[in-house]
């Protein structure tokens, strides 16, 4: 029986679609012309051939397939003494195991950004198509020489890496990021350029956030190196220059913001930023005398509202008083009128910064009574009424009657008016 049946070592990788050779080397075993060797992959034959020399090489070609990924190789001797009587003898070689693999020439798909800020992240996405086995590529990502923790997934052929790049202060410039994606000892390679840059600012500063009214005031814009910097549409004499701005703080100037904006220029794209302060200033109390009437003329029992607003910072407390007296009116909201509120008041708003006082005449006119006109009224009706029934009572009576006169100096004839008897054929009688 041969003493050594072994199958030679397997190329770690073989790329699929190039032939490689299966090689099996036999030492020993008598008679040759009885011996055969035979090469395997799992159990199918791939190759059966006499056993020459000694020691006895036998070689066969193969072409490697995805399905050939992970499969045994193996050789087998058959010393057949059957001729004999003695039967076969089979004498087989540990197997090997081939890996294959699929990688394509184009690189990687790296997306990442061109530019990134000082202390900032971003995400850098790697992908790859068409690669075999897909689960078993290696993925190297990197931000210069640091080397970046990459989530690695596959879908079928195509390789997916994410990972965060991070900028750091002493990384500040011009950069790459790389993407490198190994398998079967090849390598395809994406790279990237990167400028990490610092963008300070802008800080726009107020030499006296809250400012008495009459005080000057400085307002500035700073920014960093390389920085343009705008304050209220005046720009800087040079970047990396602060701009600047005085102010007398009048009461105008309360609640007044300034804006500044910055310009920075990166890797040809030009970066912009916004901020902004704001200004209080302290002004003493003030009533607005156009909205607030000093003479007031109101009819009694009615409802008013007195219109009067103060301003200033701190906001004043405002409280009209009658002259002569503790009473009070309110501001602001309705209330009820009457004789007594007419007089004048002294309309004061009051604050830590000072006093103001707006004199304020209220005139109450007092409402005549209902009661006189109806009650005239009344009595108009009633002789009108009267008068009415006196003539009505006269004009009855003297037609019961039946006579009429008429005075003597009148040259018509006299009137007379007919009995009964002259209704009956009986001679009327002369009336008086």
């Amino acid at each position: 029986l041969p003493e050594r049946v072994e199958l030679a070592p397997l190329p770690p990788w073989q790329p699929v679609g190039q032939n490689f050779t299966l090689r099996c080397q036999v030492e020993g075993g008598s008679p040759r012309t009885s011996l055969t060797v035979v090469l395997l992959r799992w159990e199918e034959e791939l190759s059966r051939q006499p056993a020459v020399e000694e020691p006895a090489e036998v070689t066969a070609p193969v072409l490697a397939s995805r399905g050939d990924h992970g499969a045994p190789f193996s050789c087998r001797t058959e010393l057949d003494m059957q001729p004999q009587g003695l039967g076969l003898f089979v004498n087989t070689s540990a197997p090997r195991q081939l890996r294959t693999f699929v990688l394509p020439m184009t690189p990687p798909r790296l997306v990442a950004p061109r530019f990134l800020e000082v202390e900032t992240s971003w995400p850098v996405d790697c992908t790859l198509d068409g690669l075999f086995p897909a689960s078993e590529a290696q993925v190297y990502l990197a931000l210069g020489d640091q080397m970046l923790n990459a989530t690695v997934m596959n879908h079928g052929d195509t390789l997916t890496a994410t990972a965060t790049a991070t900028a750091l202060a002493d990384q500040e410039g011009a950069r790459e990021i790389v993407c490198n994606v190994t398998l079967g000892g090849e390598r395809r390679e994406a790279r990237e350029n990167l400028t990490i840059f610092s963008f300070l600012g802008p800080i726009v500063n107020l030499s006296e956030p809250t400012a008495p009214e009459g005080s000057t005031v400085t307002v500035s814009c700073m920014a960093g190196a390389r920085v343009q910097v705008t304050l209220d549409g005046v720009p800087a004499a040079a970047p990396g220059q602060p701009a600047q701005l005085q102010l007398n703080a009048t009461e105008s100037d309360d609640g007044r913001s300034f804006f500044c904006s910055a310009t920075l220029e990166v890797d040809g794209e030009f970066l912009h930023r916004n901020s902004s302060v704001q200004l209080r200033v302290l002004y003493g109390p003030k009533i607005d005398r156009a909205t607030c009437p000093q003479h007031l003329k109101w009819k009694d029992k009615t409802t008013h509202v007195l219109q009067c607003q103060a301003r200033g910072n701190p906001y004043p407390e405002l409280r009209c008083l009658k002259e002569g007296s503790s009473r009070e009116v309110p501001v602001g909201i309705p209330f009820f009128v009457n004789v007594t509120h007419n007089g004048t008041y002294q309309c004061q708003a009051s604050s830590s910064r000072g006093k103001y006082t707006l004199v304020v005449v209220m005139d109450i006119e007092a409402g005549s009574s209902h009661f006189v006109p109806v009650f005239v009224a009344v009595l108009l009706t009633l002789g009108v009424v009267t008068i009415v029934l006196a003539l009505m009572y006269v004009f009855r009576e003297h037609k019961r009657s039946g006579s009429y006169h008429v005075r003597e100096e009148s040259t018509y004839l006299p009137l007379t008016s007919m009995q009964p008897t002259e209704a009956m054929g009986e001679e009327p009688s002369r009336a008086e």
